[in-house]
């Protein structure tokens, strides 16, 4: 069999840097206790953890406090923790035409509660003008939501222009960074979020099973928490507490991923986000660059923008007369290049890149790729296809 070569980073980044690993084993063999349950040293060390960990992504993301850095499973429930917490029957949002089921299914079940949403339309190569969105705000509108950068094409949209029409309007702004977190920098307070909801196990380098939103404190306190229950405080009463984060937050949470989380947001500091982002859209060029005979001589379609500028590490293609799955398939069981193929849970956007109902092969590169495997995906993708 031959020898693995990961680009399906954009699902979830590895390797990880081998100091995310340690901090988990760390965790299970030397502290292993719970937060907020325990009234001795090895508990004040994990809540001195989570403290940290709350700060650092506080400062990651320019939040105002980080007691209003909620932690969560994943995005998905960072997503729906911010919708279902904010949103009441009779409500408008406004969405992009780029949005991950993350948004669009919790947005579908509230819309059966009464909650009204519009598609701002995107360009088919996925960008976004800020006045498709402008356009759509209502007298009822009470959200504006947007990716800051696809998982199908990798094009990066216009969240600042966004927050300045959400702000003359008065509406919250709620970005969703999963694909752009710990590589293309974004500050709340800057691009004028209400909330920004990540995930740990992509470009941040943690575990799966990790993520959160970082809230400004105005919008914070206009949530209901998605879920009740235990939260190590206020044991007396049998309500929520009515301070933050242990208002938003219920039950235990993944400690261990946890600890990894912090430790990959420790490497990016050192690393440097600016390195990882350099690295990555050097990678996406030589692809793209690679990628253009195939595209001439009508053997692959390049989906979203031309170049490398003004996306992510992903790139995305269409294999005409080549059925996808057959080729994703066939890059695996042949040269061990591991892709994702299909409609990447997010339908609407295919619509607007015009790759529906088909989907496309979808390369993702991160930090631990190397030229050797951008330049093997090409000569695969050539013997496959010409």
């Amino acid at each position: 069999m031959a020898e693995r070569t990961y680009l399906d980073n954009a699902s979830t980044t590895f390797p990880k840097p081998p100091c995310v690993a340690e901090a988990v084993f760390r965790y299970m063999t030397e502290a292993g206790t719970n937060v907020g349950r325990g009234e001795y040293a090895a508990a004040f060390d994990v809540e001195d953890m989570v403290f940290d960990l709350r700060s650092s992504l506080c400062e990651l993301f320019g939040g105002v406090d980080p007691s209003d850095v909620v932690l969560t499973r994943n995005v998905t429930e960072a997503i729906n923790l911010v919708l279902k917490g904010w949103l009441a029957p009779g409500d408008h949002v406004v969405v992009t035409s780029m949005e991950h089921n993350a948004v669009m299914r919790p947005l579908t079940q509230l819309a059966a509660r009464g909650v009204t949403f519009s598609r701002a339309q995107c360009a088919q190569d996925g960008t976004l003008k800020a006045a498709e969105v402008e356009r759509l705000i209502t007298p009822r509108t009470r959200l504006v939501v947007m990716t800051h950068a696809s998982n199908v094409c990798g094009t990066v949209l216009p969240v600042k222009a966004v927050g300045e029409a959400c702000r003359a309007h008065g509406v919250p702004l709620v970005v969703d960074v999963a694909q752009t977190a710990g590589v293309i920098p974004l500050d709340m307070r800057e691009c004028g979020a209400s909330a920004v909801c990540f995930t740990g196990h992509k470009g941040l380098l943690g575990p799966q099973g990790t993520g959160g939103c970082v809230l400004n404190p105005a919008f914070a306190e206009g949530l209901e928490a998605l879920v009740a229950g235990g939260t190590g405080s206020s044991s007396d009463s049998e309500e929520m507490p009515s301070f933050m984060p242990d208002r938003l937050e219920a039950g235990t949470p993944n400690l261990p991923g946890l600890a990894g989380l912090a430790a990959a947001l420790g490497w990016l500091e050192k690393t440097g986000m600016d390195v990882v982002r350099a690295h990555e859209q050097a990678l996406t060029k030589r692809l793209i660059d690679g990628l253009a005979p195939l595209a001439d001589a009508g053997h692959v379609r390049l989906v979203g923008l031309p170049t490398a500028e003004g996306r992510t590490g992903v790139v995305s293609i269409q294999t005409p007369g080549h059925d996808l799955a057959q080729v994703a398939h066939d890059l695996d069981a042949r040269f061990g290049i591991q892709t994702r193929v299909g409609l990447h849970c997010a339908p609407s956007a295919h619509k607007t890149l015009g790759t529906y109902p088909t989907g496309t092969i979808r390369f993702s590169l991160g930090w631990a790729n190397t030229e050797a495997d951008v330049d093997l995906a090409i000569s695969a993708l050539g013997e496959l296809l010409a």
